[in-house]
């Protein structure tokens, strides 16, 4: 996805984005290409799920191509921190990953409104991360 860097003071809107990425794809991605698979490179949870929701909802003549998601962090980390490695908080930290990736699932469909779940938009970028 088109998005500002970290140190970017100016955060554009998932509409933003969503136009950005669409015309970088169309000027460099056959439309014969079945799809495009986007990571969430460091967004955060529900910015992942808005901005991906925003480019399915663009003309689909704009946007040949499936565009779907292969979240890592941006469809775990909620339930990664809900759980905290206790058995007791396994039913609430599935119930997490669900609403994640409910959400994930609508945004590929540009079905996907947001949340409001504050917790969510919290930014998971980590500075030199190698995986």
């Amino acid at each position: 996805m088109v998005t500002a860097g970290v140190d970017c003071p100016e955060r554009p809107t998932a509409q933003k984005i969503a136009e950005l990425t669409v015309r970088t794809l169309a000027r460099t991605v056959p439309p014969a290409l079945v799809g495009v698979t986007f990571l969430s490179g460091g967004q955060s949870e529900e910015d992942a799920s808005v901005n991906l929701s925003a480019m399915n909802q663009l003309p689909k003549e704009r946007r040949p191509w499936a565009l779907t998601f292969s979240y890592g962090r941006a469809l775990q980390a909620s339930a990664i921190k809900t759980w905290s490695g206790k058995e007791e908080n396994t039913k609430a930290a599935q119930e997490a990953f669900l609403v994640r990736a409910k959400a994930n699932s609508e945004a590929q469909l540009g079905k996907y409104q947001g949340s409001g779940d504050e917790s969510a938009k919290k930014s998971l970028y980590v500075k030199n991360y190698v995986y």
